[in-house]
């Protein structure tokens, strides 16, 4: 089974990435192509998921974009790794429970190899760092799943202006933050995309 890694060096903007993962997806679906792993960054942006509430928006001056993703409202922007991915459930388990934890535990895997202790959480989606008594969130997964194909995918916070979070209020979840991982452990991030798809491949094909 053929993956196919793409890392784009530049900033990639949102609509972009959208419609060219929309299009992959029909050739997976026709066997034209082969699956994708996909690694960048965005230019500023909010988006929001299937579920966002308007009250979930703070600061009415943002601008919004509404897309056809899980979950509520998020911020993309510089010091965000986005992993998008198209990957065809049919050649695996039909199972999307299954295939959210294979996310989750990527995350907390690949974070657990550069020593930070992160956990998901059954109510709210996403993978969280206890920082003393609070929680915060520092990854954010959002996907939608058209023919047994899974896409969109999932962004950890490594190094992003955080202050960007205050005009939402993040997924939707009021009583916990929002943080990265130069804050929770300053040190060198250059390899965790390698890292993470390295793992993610692993855990795909377990």
């Amino acid at each position: 089974m053929s993956i196919e890694i793409k890392k784009s060096e530049k900033p990639v903007i949102y609509e972009d990435a959208k419609k060219m993962m929309e299009e992959r997806l029909l050739n997976v679906d026709q066997n034209k192509s082969n699956e994708l792993i996909w690694t960048l960054e965005h230019p500023d942006i909010y988006t929001a998921g299937t579920s966002y509430n308007e009250s979930d928006i703070l600061d009415k001056s943002i601008k919004i974009l509404e897309t056809n993703r899980g979950g509520k409202i998020t911020y993309h922007g510089p010091g965000q790794l986005i992993c998008y991915f198209v990957i065809d459930l049919k050649k695996r388990k039909k199972d999307i429970r299954n295939f959210i934890t294979i996310i989750e535990k990527t995350i907390i895997d690949t974070l657990q190899f550069f020593n930070i202790k992160t956990f998901s959480d059954k109510e709210n989606i996403g993978i969280w760092y206890k920082d003393n008594e609070q929680t915060k969130k520092v990854a954010a997964i959002g996907v939608r799943i058209s023919k047994w194909i899974a896409y969109h995918g999932f962004s950890i916070n490594i190094n992003n202006n955080l202050d960007k979070y205050k005009a939402i209020i993040p997924c939707g979840i009021k009583d916990k933050g929002v943080t990265n991982l130069k804050q929770i452990k300053d040190q060198d991030y250059n390899e965790l995309d390698k890292k993470l798809v390295e793992i993610f491949i692993s855990n795909l094909n377990k």
